[in-house]
Order: structure tokens, then sequence, then C-alpha cells
């Protein structure tokens, strides 16, 4: 099942009713800068800045021109809306495959950013299918979110499966569900709904590290 397409939809929903000038997870960004930042990833060429350097100040100068104009809720609305029809054609991200693998975490960890910079939020009840795909998701990208972890990191499902994301003589085991988890991993450690297992050096270590 291909959930990238409800996703997104749920994604601009959160966005819309939060307005323009709601606050994120994201540092420095309000939800105008959020829509602005996924329109762009989708549409725009300088969204090679995301992994270009020198092309890294002009989309940051895109990004905030577009978020400039989207402090007016009606061009907030088109924004977001040119984000719900999804990447043009000539665009990478309009393949299928291409979708699923660069957007399925994407999405579901921005509507997060979006639900829980408020001060009142609760999980939110996911499917099961929805779980296991952003745990295989997680498990791709592991090594790459805790390389900077000053201890070995041993992700943990309720379940009991594990997944053991960077080797150390000393290591914590982070428990919780996957979408928590890709949350912790992704670097929204306030908000994620996770609990450590190990020594308290260590926990005092992961909890020090970038």
């Amino acid at each position: 099942m291909h959930f990238v397409p409800a996703s997104r939809e749920v994604l601009a929903e959160v966005l819309l009713a939060a307005g323009p000038t709601a606050p994120t997870l994201c540092a420095g960004w309000q939800t105008r800068h959020l829509a602005a930042h996924l329109v762009l990833r989708e549409r725009s060429l300088l969204a090679a800045g995301l992994l270009l350097k020198p092309l890294a100040h002009r989309m940051e100068t895109e990004l905030a021109k577009r978020a400039d104009l989207a402090q007016d809720r009606n061009e907030y609305a088109v924004l977001v809306h040119e984000f719900l029809a999804g990447a043009p054609k000539y665009s990478p991200l309009a393949n299928s495959g291409v979708d699923r693998s660069a957007n399925l975490s994407e999405f579901f960890i921005h509507t997060e950013d979006v639900r829980r910079a408020s001060d009142r939020w609760a999980p939110r009840m996911l499917d099961a299918t929805y779980e296991e795909l952003l745990w295989k998701d997680l498990l791709r990208r592991a090594t790459l979110y805790y390389r900077h972890s000053n201890v070995g990191i041993i992700l943990v499902r309720p379940d009991g499966q594990r997944h053991v994301a960077r080797k150390s003589a000393t290591s914590v085991a982070i428990i919780g569900l996957p979408g928590e988890l890709l949350l912790h991993a992704s670097g929204r450690r306030d908000e994620a709904l996770v609990t450590f297992e190990g020594s308290d050096e260590a926990i005092a270590l992961l909890l020090a590290s970038n």
C-alpha cells in the first residue's frame, strides 16, 4: 500500500489548520516556512541547495521570499495547495518509487513538526502497515541519523524487534513505537515518546549528543 498520497493530504490539512504563523519544531521556521520548503523541494531546481552548498544561499533566499508572501492567509493557502497538488511531471519526485522513498518519512516527520509544536497534542494512532513502513525506512537511515552519537544505539520496538543503529562498547536502548523512534532519530528528541535503557552514564552521553 502506498501511504504517501494520504500522508501528503494529512500534512496539508495540518498546515492549513495551523495557519501561516504557527510554530514548528524546525528551528526558526513557522508553518509558512515549512510550506515553502515543501513546495521548493518538489518544484524548484534550487532544491539542489539541500545538498550543494553553492546553491544553499539562493535556495534560502527563495524560501524566505515565499514565506514572506505567505504571511497573508490567502497566499499561504495557495502555497499549501501547491504542495497538495504534488510534484510536477518534470520532478524526480513525480516517480512513484522515488516519491515513496523520499516522502514517506518526510511527510510523517513534518506533520508532527507542526502538531507537536503546539502546547496541546496527543500521539496519533497509526495504521499498523504504515508503522511497519516507517520502521523499514528508519532502519535504512538509522546509521546516518546516529552517526554523531557518543554511545552505541539499539532501537527497540514494544514487540521486541530491535536494530543496532550504532555499535560501541557502551550502548543505550531507545524504546518506542516506530514513528516515535523515527522522530527521535531525526532530531525531535524532546518530543519523541521514547524511553531509555542503559547505565546513567551512557544515557547522559546520549542526551549530550547532537
